[in-house]
């Protein structure tokens, strides 16, 4: 069958059949109200079901008083520490701070000294890629898709892993600490090999270095020069350690859950949970907050005026500027209302940052935007909770400064996030749970078969 043919057919089965498979999918709104179905596992104000128990990440955002729900600021926990204290002590040391989250993560303890140089050592030494992978299998079929490469590519390694099927603590331990450590360079690579493929860029290919840790690797391999500064690495680092772990109810840390208990092997999960970040509604809104200044910045006259600002912004949530989607991106949270914790830290490093660069000007328009954002939501939207700024509304001005390009956003917050997986399907391997299938109620009226004849 020649090309024209099967577009005829193509067009014929799937355009003209469109129409059909939305009408008999389509379920009436109301019968999750008359059946009590938690849509998107979800109560209606938008506190998630639970459906799990885990040691790993905890989300703090409210308090229960006398039956009543009251927001608070929110707080992020690692394996029952403070994220603000984690983060104030690697900062108070003047050292870089994911590596040692990851074994908080992994193990469930903080590693002293000499434990921690160990498992550094141990990272850099899986860092390197199997022999003419990134050839073969990188370079030969680039992908325009940073997010579909880091999955292919994890799917690819399991060919490499002798004991690929072994889900014994101990084997799948060494795989996640391996994906870990050499996540950077898949990303890395991937961006690399798109950017000259697809872009016409000359192609650099760093080997990471031994000595660096994941944020100054991530930034050597990067650059054409490999250059960068002290407070660069220390601001991307930051970023890692915030993004790395998130609770077990995140979109992608459930897949991991829900993968992990058929018994699946490693790669098919980290692959799954990759897709399910690659998704917009989960990991590429920093991308659209960068997008959305850049088109405020060409649309506002006057950057100044407060007044100016809030009519750009009204025009957002009315659907009459920048995608229509009728969101501000970078505002609002899914479980966060009064704060989210991730952004308070972040925000506090970003004017140093923004000042080394000489953006001030933008870091103050931030700010600005951060401050009027919650009160036009609230003009024009039913609120059954409060907004605030979340991690995205930073982390992509973050990633803009370092010189980082969009396409590597998602990527990096992937480069993070794999310590999180890895700690929760550990925890489901060592626990031994049943496998997850929720149930699903059939709605679909009972009809009879019609024969051929009388269709």
């Amino acid at each position: 069958m020649n090309n024209d043919n099967l577009a005829k057919i193509e067009g014929k089965i799937i355009d003209g059949l469109c129409d059909m498979a939305k009408n008999n999918n389509f379920i009436d709104p109301e019968l999750f109200s008359k059946y009590n179905v938690k849509r998107g596992l979800r109560d209606l104000n938008g506190k998630g079901v639970l459906v799990g128990l885990t040691e790993i990440g905890e989300v703090h955002a409210y308090i229960i008083d006398e039956n009543e729900t009251i927001p608070v600021a929110g707080r992020l926990i690692y394996r029952g520490i403070d994220i603000n204290k984690i983060v104030n002590g690697f900062f108070k040391d003047g050292r870089y701070g994911f590596e040692e989250t990851c074994f908080l993560l992994l193990f469930g303890d903080l590693p002293d000294k000499d434990t921690l140089m160990d498992f550094e050592r141990l990272l850099a030494g899986y860092r390197k890629l199997p022999e003419d992978f990134v050839r073969d299998i990188i370079l030969k079929a680039p992908s325009k898709d940073m997010m579909n490469l880091l999955a292919r590519s994890v799917l690819a390694l399991y060919s490499f892993d002798d004991n690929a099927d072994d889900t014994s603590i101990k084997n799948v331990l060494k795989q996640c600490i391996r994906l870990i450590a050499c996540f950077p360079s898949l990303a890395v690579y991937g961006y690399q090999a798109y950017s000259h493929y697809h872009g016409n860029n000359s192609l650099y290919i760093h080997s990471p270095r031994p000595d660096f840790s994941t944020a100054e690797n991530i930034l050597h391999m990067l650059r054409p020069d490999s250059k960068f500064t002290k407070l660069e690495a220390a601001l991307l680092d930051l970023a890692l350690v915030l993004h790395a772990e998130h609770g077990g109810g995140n979109n992608s840390s459930f897949v991991t859950h829900v993968v992990t208990s058929s018994g699946s092997d490693t790669y098919s999960v980290i692959a799954a949970a990759l897709g399910s970040l690659k998704g917009p509604r989960h990991g590429g809104a920093n991308i659209k907050v960068v997008q959305m200044f850049e088109d405020m910045k060409q649309t506002v006259k006057d950057l100044h005026d407060d007044e100016e600002i809030e009519n750009y912004l009204a025009k957002l949530i009315n659907k009459e500027a920048f995608d229509r989607s009728g969101l501000i991106y970078g505002i609002g949270h899914a479980v966060y209302s009064i704060s989210d914790p991730r952004t308070v830290i972040l925000k506090e490093h970003v004017a140093r940052l923004a000042m080394e660069k000489g953006m001030e000007d933008e870091y103050n328009l931030y700010l600005k935007v951060e401050k009027l954002a919650p009160e036009v939501i609230a003009k024009y939207r039913k609120m059954y909770k409060g907004v605030s700024a979340n991690v995205d509304f930073y982390s992509g001005f973050v990633y803009r400064m370092l010189d980082i390009p969009p396409e590597m956003f998602t990527p990096i917050f992937a480069i993070s996030r794999i310590a999180g997986w890895s700690a929760h399907r550990i925890e489901e391997i060592v626990n031994d749970g049943k496998i997850i299938r929720p149930a699903y109620k059939s709605v679909s009226k009972r009809r009879g078969y019609t024969a051929m004849a009388e269709r």
